[in-house]
């Protein structure tokens, strides 16, 4: 298992957790997510995009790995996420920059080519 993989494993096993132990407190954020995430005036593809960029701006591995994934999924290219990515690293700098290293990691072990 890659390091994605396990960065993937570790956030749904957290948030399965604590939805299971708080559901008052989770519950709301998973129907968030969910809602938020669903097509709409945005396809999913573009939302996970923008997920991934605001992830790699809040230096979250966790949120790199699983919406970079998810982008892979709905049909994003390298191409877009590697754009993406470079969104965040306009707005954030070197960190940002640092921290693409999650998503193109995850895109060697998740890519279909």
């Amino acid at each position: 298992m890659g390091e994605a993989s396990q960065l993937i494993r570790e956030i749904k096993e957290t948030v399965g957790k604590l939805g299971k132990e708080y559901p008052k407190l989770a519950g709301p954020f998973d129907t968030l997510l969910r809602h938020t995430l669903e097509k709409g005036a945005l396809s999913t593809k573009e939302k996970e995009l923008i997920a991934l960029s605001l992830g790699v701006l809040a230096e979250c591995r966790w949120c790199i790995a699983l919406h970079t994934k998810a982008a892979l999924d709905a049909g994003a290219t390298k191409d877009e996420i590697v754009e993406a990515c470079f969104m965040a690293v306009l707005m954030g700098g070197g960190p940002a920059l640092a921290h693409m290293r999650i998503a193109m990691e995850t895109l060697e072990e998740f890519s279909k080519t």
